[in-house]
C-alpha cells in the first residue's frame, strides 16, 4: 500500500516539476530576472491552488487518498518552492539589494498566505 501512494505522489512531484520549471521560464523572460517574480508567481499560484483543491478535492470528489496526496503533496508540493525563494532572497541581500530581498520576503508571505486563504474561500462557495 505505500508503494503504491509513494508513486503517486512520485509521478504527482514529476509533473508539478516540469510544472514550475515552464511557468518560471515564461515569467522569467516575460519580466527578466531583476526580481524573482518566477518564484513568487509558483509559490502564489501554488497556495491558491492547495487552498482551493484542499478543500475542493475532498467535498466535491470522491478521489483516493493515493490521489489526493498525488495532487496536493506531489504535484503542488514540487510546483512550489521554499527553497529558491530563500536562496534568492540571500542572493538579493548579498549584492546589497536590501529592498528587494525585503519585498520578496513580504510580498512572499503576504501574498501566499492571502492566496491559499482566497483559494479556500471560493472552494467552499463552490461545494
Amino acid at each position: 500500500m505505500m508503494i503504491k501512494t509513494l508513486m503517486f505522489i512520485a509521478v504527482g512531484g514529476a509533473f508539478g516539476a516540469m510544472m514550475r520549471f515552464l511557468s518560471q521560464a515564461m515569467v522569467y523572460e516575460y519580466f527578466g530576472r531583476g526580481f524573482p517574480f518566477g518564484t513568487l508567481f509558483v509559490n502564489v499560484t501554488g497556495s491558491f491552488l492547495m487552498g482551493l483543491l484542499s478543500i475542493f478535492l475532498v467535498e466535491k470528489f470522491n478521489l483516493s487518498a493515493e490521489w489526493h496526496l498525488a495532487i496536493l503533496v506531489g504535484v503542488l508540493g514540487s510546483f512550489t518552492t521554499f527553497s529558491t525563494f530563500s536562496i534568492e532572497t540571500l542572493v538579493l541581500f548579498e549584492q546589497g539589494d536590501l529592498l528587494k530581498a525585503m519585498s520578496n520576503v513580504l510580498l512572499s508571505v503576504v501574498l501566499c498566505v492571502c492566496a491559499v486563504w482566497l483559494g479556500a474561500y471560493f472552494a467552499k462557495q463552490l461545494v
